[in-house]
């Protein structure tokens, strides 16, 4: 027999295609197949329609198209005999989709055979519709299905069960057809139509809230009944499942019992026996006992209980937890996180056994205990918690020590009953795993040693021992430099001593030996070794004997690659040599910072306050205005009043913080120093350009970058730039002079010479508005910025919101991310997106576009499409 002929069977042909070596080869045989069977549709073969069929399906589980097959299936349901319409049926539901319109000419056929007379035709028919059932066909098909729950056999009221599950979510106005239908099922003794009928009243209830309160006044007894018969019934083969009678039917009762339950406490009372017996009663050491114990659990957690059975259930889990199955495991956990919000002191029961998962070797477990943890850490074991987890991080695997790391800083950060707590945990945490502390850590840390005065002598001195044997942990050097640097003098002269100390003899020597070895050290990065120059710097003035070994050291960083060090070295070594008169005043110890703006900021709660001409704004959101950094901060301000303390202003101790610790600040920070002569007295100009060397950076209205938080070092020293910092600017191309000499004039602030268009409504629909506002830089007219606002004209909320936009090709288009994702309704609140148009026939054509907007409107994509060509040829 030829083996691409219609009359081939289906094993032949797999054989054939098995046969294959290459996928080239299999093509060649699927392609030779379908052509078979497209002459022999052609033909209108009937003899072997359901062969072809057949072959249809497995090419296309192969991952071929078989559209040319659809309507041979419509043919082999519409014969009379079963073998046919088996075949028929399983195509259709296999080639065919809810989706496709040739779906509708099925229907009467669907219709007839729910109507047969053979319950074996009756049972192909309810589960194709199961399976494909569009919204239409639910409607029309809808009364059969719900005759055929009261048929007399039970395996055709299971299939019409699980037939109308997929009509009331298609169509959940039909839900109520089936309620009353279902209660009759619900009395049955056979599991497999119970099942199926409890799964219908399940989705009901979640459906129709009306269909909820029928099944809590109706069904609540009788599904309490259903449940302690299964638990209680004798040994029954069929339904055994390792010693348990239908663990499906259980966890299938319980979950409906948990949706009856929420919320009303008569449905809750009624079923408390019962579920007090199931939690009791069922066996724990298989597999299937477990999920009926965690089903209850789940239940008695959702229900409107009492605390002895909540008791109970966190009992239950606090067994799984000791269980050697890391699933179990691992779902205890879960349940323990929910259950921590309802009953915390039950939970707190099984802390050491919670603890000991922190260090299981499943690498899920260990994440999963962690955040249980963290949860659980109140004020009267936080001591206890975290003196585990601190011993835990000395023998934690590396992978595993960063997110040990951060949820310690964070308990240490919420909950802390003292200072003194607080730093001697943060310390042990940089000593041991200081490389996977994130910066806003040690910097909370800095703000906090600030604030403890009674506490700096303590803190210099546990941070002096233990940065001798840590100088690898790149966070702990970091601080440890700081507080040198800062109270270096406490340090030496032995002041602060609390009782609990240790005594320590340190000299001068000793504390400028630790800032040479963390400068030195291999593995210092650009912040730290910068920072150490700072630390230098100030110990300069501290320690006078100290001042000629400490110059020298400044003065080996001139050589740097790096332009940061390079710069600073340079300007340190005039401070230390030339301006010795002002030498202490400028390096003071830090003011006090404040911890609540600090944790403001942290947290983002503070907005960035706009800034107009004549200010600068700072990465860290606090407007700094054309008053000189120095001259703020030693307050030679030529008798001016100084600004209020809960302002914006330099006074703030943030921006102290800034200038004193911030490296490679944008140069935008910079020109309050150049046109400080604008703002203050003779003096002042004096003291400002007294520590300036080289000359300003000329302002030419370019944007600068903005840093990410206030130690942060601007590492780009490759682009020929200005990098400004708090001392001064030094611009390479200029030559290296004192500007105590002479002064010069200020240049004045450049002016913007932008023109302002007015807004423009873009695009407008019944449910959306679009506006464009229009900027373009000075000098750049071939170039147009435009903010696109976003708003919504009705009342729903537009999620997945998406614009997109196309242009011809003169035009160039950038697209930036939008400010969300998510359009509030009525108008409350707009989204934002800017784009970058650049017109290469600027003058000639106008900028058009057209442009694509999708969004989903409960849970429907939506769509709408225009083409924006309003826009005036002079922009």
């Amino acid at each position: 027999m030829n083996p691409f002929s219609s009359g081939t069977r289906l094993r032949d042909m797999i054989r054939a295609i098995r046969a294959c070596k290459t996928a080239a080869e299999e093509r060649a045989v699927i392609r030779k197949e379908c052509a078979s069977i497209r002459a022999s549709v052609s033909d209108n073969d009937n003899d072997y329609r359901h062969r072809n069929l057949a072959k249809l399906m497995f090419i296309h589980m192969l991952g071929y198209p078989t559209y040319f097959g659809q309507m041979e299936c419509l043919k082999l349901i519409a014969a009379p005999g079963f073998p046919e319409k088996r075949i028929g049926y399983l195509g259709l539901m296999l080639l065919l989709d809810e989706r496709q319109e040739v779906l509708m000419l099925v229907t009467n056929s669907l219709k007839q055979d729910l109507n047969h007379t053979n319950q074996y035709i009756v049972g192909l028919a309810l589960c194709a519709l199961g399976n494909i059932c569009s919204a239409e066909m639910a409607r029309d098909l809808a009364p059969e299905v719900e005759r055929l729950l009261q048929f007399r056999d039970p395996n055709i009221r299971k299939k019409a069960a699980l037939c109308s599950i997929r009509i009331v979510k298609k169509v959940p106005d039909l839900a109520e057809n089936f309620v009353n239908p279902v209660v009759s099922l619900l009395k049955e003794k056979h599991h497999g139509v119970l099942l199926t009928a409890i799964q219908l009243c399940t989705d009901l209830c979640n459906l129709n809230e009306e269909a909820l309160e029928f099944f809590r006044e109706k069904c609540t007894e009788v599904l309490v009944k259903v449940l302690k018969d299964v638990v209680n019934s004798p040994y029954a083969p069929e339904y055994d499942v390792s010693g348990i009678a239908d663990p499906f039917l259980h966890i299938r009762l319980l979950r409906l019992l948990r949706v009856l339950g929420h919320g009303d406490a008569d449905a809750s009372d009624s079923m408390n026996d019962i579920l007090a017996q199931v939690a009791t009663k069922t066996e724990s050491n298989k597999n299937a006992g477990n999920a009926i114990l965690y089903e209850c659990v789940e239940t008695i957690m959702s229900i409107e209980d009492s605390s002895c059975l909540r008791v109970l259930a966190i009992n239950i889990l606090g067994r799984f937890l000791s269980n050697r199955d890391n699933n179990i495991r691992y779902v205890a956990l879960n349940m323990l996180m929910k259950a921590i919000s309802v009953d915390d002191q039950a939970v707190q029961r099984h802390r050491a056994t919670i603890l000991e998962c922190v260090k299981d070797s499943d690498a899920s477990i260990r994440k999963r205990a962690l955040e249980l943890v963290y949860l659980l850490v109140n004020e009267t074991n936080v001591k206890p918690l975290t003196k585990e987890l601190i011993d835990y991080l000395h023998v934690s695997d590396q992978d595993f020590k960063g997110d040990l790391t951060e949820k310690i800083c964070s308990i240490v950060e919420k909950i802390s009953p003292d200072k003194i707590w607080y730093i001697d945990q943060m310390l042990m945490v940089l000593s041991e795993a200081g490389n996977h502390v994130k910066d806003e850590v040690w910097h909370a840390l800095i703000v906090v040693i600030t604030n403890a005065s009674n506490l700096h002598g303590y803190t210099v001195r546990s941070l002096y021992k233990a940065v001798q044997t840590s100088l690898d942990r790149e966070t702990l050097v970091r601080v440890a430099v700081w507080c040198i640097g800062e109270y270096g003098d406490m340090l030496v002269n032995g002041i602060g001593t609390l009782d609990l100390e240790e005594p320590i003899t340190v000299t001068e020597n000793d504390a400028v030996d630790v800032v040479e070895l963390a400068i030195k050290h291999h593995a210092s990065d650009l912040t730290t070794r910068a920072m150490c120059l700072i630390a230098l710097l100030k110990l300069s003035s501290r320690f006078p004997v100290c001042s000629q070994r400490i110059k020298d050291m400044v003065v080996q960083s001139k050589g740097s690659l790096l332009l940061e060090l390079q710069q600073r070295s340079i300007e340190f070594d005039s401070i230390i040599e030339k301006h010795q008169n002002i030498r202490s005043a400028l390096v003071e110890r830090m003011p006090v910072l404040d911890e609540a703006s600090f944790s403001g900021r942290r947290n983002g709660s503070t907005s960035i306050p706009s800034t107009s001409m004549g200010s600068s704004s700072l990465p860290n959101g606090v407007v700094k205005t054309n008053a000189a950094p120095l001259v703020d901060l030693l307050d030679l301000g030529g008798g001016e009043e100084p600004p209020p303390p809960n302002t914006n202003s330099m006074m703030t101790g943030g921006n102290f913080l800034q200038d004193l610790l911030d490296v490679g600040m944008s140069p935008s920070s910079s020109q309050p120093v150049t046109n400080a002569n604008q703002a203050q007295k003779s003096g002042t100009d004096v003291l400002l350009d007294l520590l300036s060397i080289g000359s300003p950076p000329h302002q030419n209205g370019s944007s600068t970058p903005h840093h990410d938080d206030i130690l942060s070092i601007n590492q780009d020293n490759n682009k020929n730039k200005t990098l400004v910092t708090p001392l001064g600017s030094l611009s390479s191309p200029s030559p290296m002079v004192d500007l105590l000499d002479g002064f010069g004039p200020t240049p004045p602030p450049p002016k913007n010479d932008a023109p302002a268009y007015p807004p423009l409504v873009a695009f407008e629909s019944s449910s959306l508005r679009l506006m464009f506002n229009f900027t373009k830089q000075p000098g750049n007219p071939q170039t147009t910025e435009i903010e696109a606002n976003f708003t919504n004209k009705s009342s729903n909320v537009y999620s997945d919101f998406v614009f997109q936009a196309a242009v011809p090709k003169f035009l160039q288009l950038h697209l930036e991310p939008a400010s969300s994702n998510s359009l509030p309704g009525s108008g409350n609140d707009s989204i934002t997106q800017k784009l970058r148009v650049t017109n290469t026939q600027h003058g000639k054509k106008a900028i058009i576009m057209r442009i694509r907007i999708s969004y989903k409107l409960n849970n429907k994509d939506m769509l709408e499409e225009g083409q924006i060509s309003n826009i005036p040829r002079e922009i």
